[in-house]
């Protein structure tokens, strides 16, 4: 008998893969003999490729529906056999890509034509809908096994960096007031935490260098390491902090699932009914407007987190 193959959907963003951490886990532990494939976006395949979980991470090109070759290889893909295809991104894209899968491959999701139709998400989180959609295909909920992402040793070899130490991720996916803390109180809080006997670590990427250099022009004790993207030192890094600090994006998202001190700073677009942080240490505030939080109450729950 030939072992069940399994296609599962999840192209991102960085955020919800992560909270996808439990639910990719819990499909591997739950049909541990299946073929567990993964179709993203290309600026997962390295991190998902490092994981247990799947025996291949696939790429979706993400064309238009007017790219024939595309289309045309998509559609292939979608009928290379699989038993199971499970859509966790659960959008408008994924859901037209159940027409084009063979009928005798059983489909969850929301797509109309579902054979396994996930119906009612009302309460969950998205980490709990993405669990409740591969346990429907057979998974075991478990605790992830995350070692995979901080055994590289990148930050051993880290210039400049002294314990204890806060990791400030002052940047956001999306510009505006409403994601994204002023610098200023970036600044006071680096500060703060360089008088109460912490290092002040600045991470990013280069599009992020501006605000970073800004706090560490303002804060001399700051070592920044701002530079191209990698997420396994970013895990690295907040693994061993006393504290992960910044606004709602990705790699904040990485630092409470690793079970780290972690304090987001959430606008008024965030669900938090939905989208909040997992992990046993994720703490996050919300204001409407990110230029109304003040440093004064961000700093009592960054003293209350370092507890």
């Amino acid at each position: 008998m030939m072992n069940e193959r399994i296609l599962l959907i999840k192209h991102g963003a960085l955020g919800d893969i992560i909270q996808g951490f439990d639910a990719f886990e819990s499909l591997r532990k739950g049909c541990p003999d299946a073929h567990i494939s993964l179709l993203t976006t290309k600026p997962y395949e390295k991190l998902m490729k490092s994981s247990n979980w799947f025996d291949e991470v696939l790429i979706d090109q993400r064309a238009t529906a007017w790219n024939i070759f595309q289309t045309l290889r998509l559609k292939s893909l979608l009928r290379m056999g699989w038993d199971k295809i499970i859509d966790l991104q659960c959008s408008k894209r994924t859901a037209n890509y159940a027409k084009l899968v063979s009928k005798r491959t059983r489909w969850f999701g929301i797509a109309p034509n579902a054979t396994d139709f996930m119906s009612d998400f009302t309460g969950l989180t998205n980490r709990q809908r993405m669990l409740t959609a591969v346990c429907m295909a057979g998974a075991t909920e478990i605790e992830p096994d995350l070692s995979f992402l901080t055994s590289f040793g990148f930050v051993s070899s880290t210039s400049g960096l002294k314990h204890p130490y806060a990791l400030i991720l002052p940047s956001s996916s999306e510009a505006g007031k409403l994601r994204r803390w002023p610098i200023e109180n970036f600044v006071k809080t680096a500060e703060a935490l360089k008088s109460n006997g912490f290092q002040p670590v600045l991470s990013g990427t280069e599009s992020d260098r501006p605000i970073t250099s800004a706090i560490a022009t303002e804060c001399s004790e700051c070592l920044d390491l701002t530079g191209p993207p990698n997420l396994f030192l970013l895990a690295e890094l907040a693994l061993g902090s006393s504290l992960v600090i910044g606004n709602n994006t990705g790699p904040v998202f990485l630092a409470a699932r690793l079970n780290v001190p972690t304090l987001m700073l959430m606008g008024a677009d965030t669900d938090t009914s939905m989208s909040a942080p997992y992990g046993k240490k994720a703490r996050w505030i919300q204001k409407d407007w990110l230029e109304k939080l003040s440093f004064e109450e961000v700093w009592e729950t960054v003293k209350l987190a370092l507890e």
